[in-house]
């Protein structure tokens, strides 16, 4: 008879546990449940070709990423965490820091047209992805996402969520270092 109240209360305990180990992970840093790993890292980038948004006569893809270190930035006109990071992309080109190039994802073309023209336009080219495929390709699961591409065209990290100047300086600053330094 005793045994059948110690399950339960055996149960509440493996529970706690468990609930009382992922908020030290979560506590200390260790463990993010928002950072969902990527298979693309340290892989090629993606084939893709897309019309430039805007111009659509000319085409964006993975070839222009190769030789230099750049951010590829998935963005949408209506996504409201887009608006909170665009003034940081917008400060770090017009720094120069690195180049920036958008997947502008899901969107109607005149609305990110002019969404850029009202917010600034800190990408070198955007590339128009109306249906979403290309972002689907990359393992998008939502906007904003951010990727760094190396040298060779690899991904090298994918940062989903509005890139700050806090999680610049934390987490691309010592990886697009190490990138830049790197020989190829």
């Amino acid at each position: 008879m005793k045994a059948r109240f110690l399950i339960p209360l055996g149960i509440f305990l493996a529970m706690a546990g468990l609930f009382w180990f992922v908020l030290n992970q979560m506590n200390s840093g260790e463990y993010n449940p928002r950072e969902l790993p990527s298979a693309l890292i340290d892989k090629p980038a993606p084939v893709f070709e897309l019309p430039s948004l805007h111009k659509p006569d000319q085409s964006i893809g993975t070839p222009n990423f190769i030789g230099q270190v750049s951010l590829f930035n998935v963005w949408a006109s209506w996504c409201v965490s887009c608006r909170v990071e665009h003034p940081f992309f917008m400060e770090l080109a017009q720094r120069k820091e690195i180049p920036i190039y958008g997947l502008n994802y899901k969107d109607e073309r005149a609305d990110a047209l002019r969404w850029l023209t009202q917010l600034g336009d800190p990408y070198v080219a955007s590339a128009f992805d109306y249906e979403g495929r290309v972002g689907i390709d990359w393992g998008v699961y939502g906007v904003p996402e951010t990727f760094v591409v190396d040298k060779q065209g690899k991904i090298r990290m994918r940062y989903p969520g509005p890139v700050t100047a806090e999680v610049w300086q934390r987490k691309f600053v010592p990886l697009i270092a190490q990138l830049r330094s790197e020989q190829g």
